[in-house]
């Protein structure tokens, strides 16, 4: 049925809202579900099997919601469940929708930024799974790529460390500059809301690559490629944020980042 289903952006927690906001900022128009996990947060240490069950769960909660196309925001989320949720559960439960990941996105523009060194921070679960490494060797195996783990910022950015993240981040900063990359890759959804204190650290040497700039471009050309699934979706101008544990700190979180307060809803599944 056409012009009644919306688009779902799942993460771990707060993360994936800077890239929901920065796609509604590029297609106003559309309906969108924004969904956080914060009931499981962090992702980045759960094993590959939790990480899958958790996601399948946000998958199912979501497409009750109306959602035919779902942003899967959460880069730990896309390593450990994208391939296998695309593959199994989708083709064989709901294949007329569909689930989009962010990781090879993100090293397309990479690899078009043109460096031949690229850094990566991620969550020490992405990191370990090699899945930027793997897929950049498909895309440009020329291309070296050196990834550090910064499990903390997840917790503090969540938990409003802010005044111990320039500590932090120059300790996991100092193996991308001894390794002289050229671009970074701020592989985790949380981490966008460091981006600026990381291009400060660095002193402007290396170019930042992150999703809330890609994410939206890449879903215009994806609905521009498939009209069969544009055309399904409605253009209400609408956004709904939902979270397993609607707490008051996430609820804080959310209303500075949205510059007002904004209503939850409590997902249940």
């Amino acid at each position: 049925m056409k012009n009644l289903k919306k688009i779902g952006v799942f993460d771990s927690g707060l993360g994936g809202l800077m890239i929901a906001n920065a796609i509604r900022a590029k297609l106003p128009s559309y309906d969108y579900v924004y969904m956080g996990d914060t009931l499981h947060l962090p992702y980045g240490r759960r094993s590959d099997q939790a990480i899958y069950d958790l996601t399948e769960k946000a998958m199912r909660y979501l497409f009750s919601q109306g959602c035919d196309l779902i942003i899967v925001a959460c880069n730990t989320a896309s390593a450990a469940a994208l391939r296998k949720l695309q593959q199994g559960f989708l083709a064989r439960e709901f294949p007329e929708n569909r689930i989009l990941g962010v990781i090879v996105p993100t090293l397309e523009v990479a690899i078009e930024h043109g460096a031949h060194k690229i850094g990566m921070l991620a969550t020490q679960r992405t990191v370990h799974s090699n899945i930027f490494e793997t897929e950049l060797q498909k895309i440009n195996p020329a291309v070296e790529m050196k990834s550090i783990a910064a499990p903390l910022l997840v917790p503090m950015i969540e938990e409003g460390g802010e005044k111990y993240l320039d500590m932090i981040l120059e300790d996991y900063l100092q193996p991308l500059r001894e390794a002289k990359v050229e671009s970074i890759i701020i592989g985790c959804t949380h981490y966008i809301a460091v981006k600026d204190r990381i291009r400060r650290l660095m002193d402007n040497k290396a170019d930042l690559i992150s999703q809330d700039d890609i994410i939206p471009m890449k879903l215009e050309d994806y609905l521009k490629r498939h009209p069969e699934m544009e055309e399904r979706l409605s253009k209400d101008g609408t956004f709904e944020i939902h979270a397993t544990d609607t707490n008051e700190n996430f609820q804080r979180n959310v209303d500075e980042l949205m510059g007002q307060k904004s209503a939850l809803k409590q997902a249940s599944y």
